[in-house]
This record gives structure tokens, sequence and C-alpha cells, in this order.
């Protein structure tokens, strides 16, 4: 048996879990290569496939480790992308899209209700964004479902608010909302992370030039894949700041006394 497992511990896979982790970080195990198999680990730490099964389980649902099926278990590799808050911006350069499908459906996510959109049934692009020959971002967009046809045709090749700017509607108000929340559904299949795995979501709800036309979607993540930051210019704040201690600071006339 291996001498961590000798450490004082609250249960033998925490203990497997901590010395993998270890060898991650260390460099014993690269990004991108495998890890022992699981029968492979058992012999080694004498104990049965169900601790090392969740140990490994344990290091997927943290980032460290991703399954690939059929072929093994390997260290995965922490790529970040920082990302600016700009919808109106190209995302990256070498950016590619993927249309994965063009329904007809009602928003029935309980974040995106809090930005009010239509009851009724709207138009649903879905889409994946690559980038460095990875999926970066996978895409639901709804917007009426009155378009015209040749904007809808677009949508395959161009994102939807660059499709819209080519036919006149551009934006002029945008609402976000960010969190996080475990991955389910498609988002599994497209990253390969398993059930659970944290994600970032941005919500968003776009106002545009025609009061027809707002659009509304969630961009999603892993957690560790991407980043976004944000700028506040306050220039103006602090032009007027100074202008009230400058005010504050004028000694105050005396009136003559009679």
């Amino acid at each position: 048996m291996s001498e961590l497992l000798l450490r004082t511990t609250s249960s033998l896979h925490e203990s497997i879990r901590e010395e993998l982790l270890r060898r991650i970080r260390s460099g014993t195990y690269a990004p991108g290569s495998p890890i022992p198999s699981t029968s492979m680990l058992t012999q080694e730490f004498s104990v049965s496939p169900i601790t090392i099964k969740r140990a490994l389980r344990d290091l997927q649902a943290a980032g460290a480790l991703v399954s690939v099926a059929g072929k093994g278990t390997y260290v995965k590799e922490q790529t970040r992308i920082l990302r600016t808050l700009n919808v109106t911006a190209p995302l990256l350069d070498e950016t590619k899209i993927q249309l994965i499908s063009i329904t007809r459906e009602k928003i029935s996510d309980p974040v995106m209700l809090a930005m009010d959109p239509p009851k009724g049934a709207m138009l649903c692009v879905r889409k994946i964004i690559f980038a460095d020959g990875g999926p970066l971002m996978y895409d639901a967009t709804y917007l009426s479902s009155d378009v015209d046809d040749e904007i809808v045709e677009e949508f395959g090749q161009r994102f939807v608010t660059a499709a819209l700017n080519r036919h006149g509607i551009h934006l002029v108000n945008t609402d976000l909302i960010i969190d996080a929340a475990p991955a389910t559904g498609k988002v599994e299949e497209v990253f390969a992370i398993p059930t659970g795995y944290p994600m970032l979501r941005r919500f968003y709800k776009l106002r545009t030039n025609d009061p027809e036309v707002t659009v509304f979607g969630v961009v999603q993540a892993p957690f560790d894949l991407l980043a976004c930051s944000v700028s506040f210019p306050l220039k103006a704040a602090a032009s007027t700041s100074a202008s009230s201690k400058r005010v504050a600071s004028k000694p105050k006339k005396r009136r003559a006394s009679k």
C-alpha cells in the first residue's frame, strides 16, 4: 500500500484524490497526458476500483481531469481565454461558428425570465463557437420569430447581432446577468464534461433600433475555459468629485458689519 494512505484523513478516496492532484501540479502527470488506468491505480494504492473511481470523479468535477470515451482519462490542459464583455465586438481572431439548430420555442430558463422576454414562441438559434481548435462557447439566441428569412439564412455564418447589423438593425442597449451553474444537457456533450461540471453563463438582452426586434440569449463555457472582464469609465465621476472639492475649499465671503 502507498505511504500516502498512512496519513490521517477522512476517507481513502480523498487521500488518493489529493495525491493524484499533487502529481498533476508537480508535472508528474503532464497536461494533455493520460493518467494510469483504474486497474493500475487500484493495484498501486491497494484499494477497490470504486475508491479510485470516486477520486477520479472528484478531479473531473474540479477541472483537473477529463475523461475521453474509449480512450481513458487525461490531465486537462488549463487554458483560459479572457474576453471583454462587449457583445458588439468580434470574439477572437480565428473564431469559427458551427450552427446546431434553428427552432421555434418559448424561453423557459428562470434566469432569462427575469429579463421579461415575450411569452410566446421565439426563433431559437443554437451554435458552438470554436477557438484554437476546440469548443469555446455554446450559445443559444432567441429573437422574434417573424424575422425576415433573408436574415435567418445568415445565422449559419455570422453571429446574430452581426447578421442584424448588416440589415440596418443595430444594438442600442445591453443587459447582462452573469452566474455559474452545473452543466446539464447539450453542453456536457459539446465540451466532453461530466454532469454537474461548473459552467460560466452569461445571459443577455439586446435592444435594437427596431422596436420589434429584441434579442435574448445565454452563452455557456466551462468555468476554467473562459473568463470575462469589464471596464467602467470613471473620468466623469472623478471630474465631478474634483470640482466639488474645489467648490467646498473656496473661502466663504464674510458679510460686512454694519
